[in-house]
């Protein structure tokens, strides 16, 4: 019996990104596809760039979420992109020419350890609704840099959650914290 795969769109705080959403797991973790060239190892992904419209791809758990060029308007792609979505789930096309599992692997000092199960429990889902990722990369003299990547790499709203979210938690949470930096991808 064929699993009937649906596909419902969601907007993104972005403007700029549009989240496509299934009913079955595409991924264990994430996958940014920033441009046509990083999506070499994706096969998926790399089909999506096919499209000239296209500029971005980021996979996580039963959603990719698709960054479209300035000039393409969301009415006139959406239906493609749902229909391409759909069929490339259906026909098993895969995130990763490799699958590996992401499991959290926390490490360092005590506070970037706290740093980091924080980010990965409290503000990694609330992230991903969005249709993105954030990643830790290092915490040094009180402040913490990470890397957002999907929909809010590059969007409008992304320097609110950063200082009035993350920060702020991070800082109730983790007194050494002074400060949260976003580093460009």
């Amino acid at each position: 019996m064929a699993f009937n795969i649906n596909v419902y769109t969601e907007s993104t705080p972005n403007p700029a990104s549009m989240k496509f959403l299934v009913n079955k797991l595409l991924l264990n973790g994430s996958a940014d596809y920033a441009n046509k060239e990083s999506a070499e190892a994706s096969p998926f992904a790399k089909e999506l760039f096919k499209f000239n419209f296209v500029n971005g791809v980021f996979f996580a758990s039963n959603f990719v979420t698709i960054t479209k060029t300035e000039d393409a308007e969301w009415p006139d792609i959406e239906p493609i992109l749902k229909e391409f979505v759909k069929g490339a789930v259906e026909a098993e096309l895969q995130v990763r020419a490799v699958a590996h599992e992401e499991t959290p692997s926390f490490e360092g000092t005590e506070s970037e350890i706290k740093i980091q199960q924080i980010l990965h429990d409290y503000v990694r889902p609330a992230v991903e609704q969005d249709g993105g990722a954030i990643h830790y990369k290092s915490f040094e003299n009180g402040v913490v840099t990470v890397e957002l990547r999907g929909s809010c790499s590059g969007c409008p709203s992304s320097t609110y959650t950063l200082k009035a979210g993350i920060e702020n938690l991070l800082k109730r949470m983790v007194p050494e914290v002074s400060e949260v930096v976003s580093e460009a991808m």
